[in-house]
């Protein structure tokens, strides 16, 4: 049986919420824009060695 797409973005979703915790979205957002970034830096990092 297919999964629809819409069951997978529910469950992913309830993960988020899941991770979040007892911090409130509006401060979430911080800890999410941080790692964005470093991830950024990192994959810029990594193609300027090739």
């Amino acid at each position: 049986m297919a999964i629809k797409k819409s069951e997978i973005y529910s469950q992913i979703w309830a993960a988020c919420d899941k991770l979040r915790g007892g911090v409130e979205p509006a401060r979430y957002k911080d800890y999410i824009l941080t790692m964005l970034f470093v991830k950024y830096v990192s994959d810029r990092f990594k193609s300027s060695d090739d």
